[in-house]
């Protein structure tokens, strides 16, 4: 069987033809390979570069790969956050002529850690609440799209910094099932799943001496269960509200737009007394501050970045003298907006040295930025503005953090 590249972008197999495929994956020569934190998995992984593109790439089976591969392609058109599927090679053979395994290809996520990465230092109680959060966060999006994991756990997500929380990304798609709707006993299944597969995972890390001894691992496993179960509560429990009482309805979607999950569709009926109606949010896409700050600037960020930039737009926006909400003669939020983009987020953002920045996209920076500029105000008393905040953080801040926010290396 001839070597053959499926690909998403007919650009991708021209730059993949580069790459020795007549070598087993474990044989590939450095100066192939690029220097990033691998997590544990099943099957042997390298990360190459392929022109301009850092890739991440899968030996497996050709029926498994290609299965993978249309997962996540499935994933991508619902807006679920994994890992970029780019191509599947099938059809390898070494110098011999001998069949090699395949090779499922995604892209490298940048700026994200594999879990055991982040344990390279022992990380504090609060910061795995937060991978907490995110993993659960993931696990609910998956379960209102009617994707059954099948395999959740910690050493099958990524993990990117998300304006002082994190966001989670799911890599393997190997064992998931894409169906209309899933059953309460399916979701239950993954549930279990990611508790066991969580407690394995630290009771693993204990073991190795890199767990904080403050942590349970078995405590840590049910805690995803726990936060799961409320979040999915919140976004999906059936209210009934008094006749006449719209605004709790409205208070229910602002609440469902905190967490960051928009309502697309929702169902409504009276009573037939006429005393009370019944809410129930049919469908919940998650996003909502993502997509608000893409409408309105065209930035692209994670769900909290954006959340904060929204908030430092608005608080710009209310200072412009031409800024009159309801005015028809006033400018329009995205004039303001991309006035902000053009005038506050670039320069500032361009203001801190590319070589200090590490693994921190634009986004986060400025997230970064906006804290130092609190911490700063709060010592002060007083608004010590942008540029300050941005002079005092590159001096005394970037240096001492150079080697954190660079990504590790094998």
């Amino acid at each position: 069987m001839a070597l053959q590249i499926n690909a998403t972008n007919p650009e991708h197999p021209a730059l993949l033809l580069a790459l020795p495929w007549h070598l087993p994956l474990e044989e590939w020569p450095e100066e192939y390979l690029v220097p990033l934190p691998r997590g544990i998995s099943r099957h042997v992984v390298r990360y190459a570069r392929a022109g301009d593109e850092v890739i991440a790439v899968k030996e497996l089976a050709q029926r498994p790969a290609l299965r993978e591969y249309e997962l996540l392609r499935d994933l991508d058109r619902i807006g679920i956050p994994a890992v970029d599927p780019l191509a599947v090679v099938t059809g390898r053979t070494d110098r011999t002529g001998e069949p090699l395994e395949s090779v499922l290809v995604t892209r490298h996520l940048g700026g994200s850690m594999p879990y055991r990465s982040m344990f390279e230092t022992t990380l504090r109680p609060a910061t795995m609440h937060r991978l907490m959060d995110a993993l659960a966060v993931l696990l609910v999006r998956l379960h209102l799209a009617g994707f059954a994991w099948g395999d959740c756990s910690l050493s099958n997500t990524l993990f990117r910094r998300d304006a002082g929380a994190y966001a989670a990304y799911l890599v393997d798609a190997e064992t998931g099932d894409l169906h209309p709707e899933l059953s309460v006993g399916q979701r239950q299944y993954d549930l279990e799943l990611a508790r066991v597969n969580i407690s394995g995972e630290l009771l693993d890390l204990e073991a190795s001496g890199a767990l904080h001894p403050s942590v349970d691992p078995i405590d840590f496993g049910a805690e995803i269960c726990a936060r799961y179960q409320g979040l999915w509560e919140e976004l999906t429990r059936t209210s009934v509200y008094p006749a006449g009482k719209y605004h709790y309805i409205e208070r229910r979607i602002r609440r469902l737009n905190a967490l960051g999950f928009d309502v697309a569709e929702m169902q409504i009926e009276h009573a037939s007394n006429g005393d009370t109606v019944t809410f129930v949010p049919k469908v919940v896409d998650a996003g909502h501050h993502q997509r608000q700050l893409l409408r309105l600037t065209g930035l692209d960020a994670e769900e909290n970045q954006a959340r904060r930039l929204l908030n430092d737009l608005e608080s710009w926006m209310a200072t412009q003298s031409d800024y009159a909400p309801g005015d028809p003669l006033g400018a329009r939020p995205e004039v303001l907006a991309h006035r902000w983009v053009r005038e506050v987020f670039r320069p500032t953002v361009r203001a801190v040295p590319p070589e200090l920045r590490g693994a921190m996209d634009p986004a986060e920076i400025y997230h970064e930025l906006l804290e130092h500029r609190w911490y700063l105000s709060e010592r002060a008393q007083h608004d010590i503005g942008l540029d300050t905040a941005v002079e005092d953080y590159i001096r005394n801040v970037l240096p001492r953090a150079r080697e954190t926010l660079q990504p590790a290396t094998d």
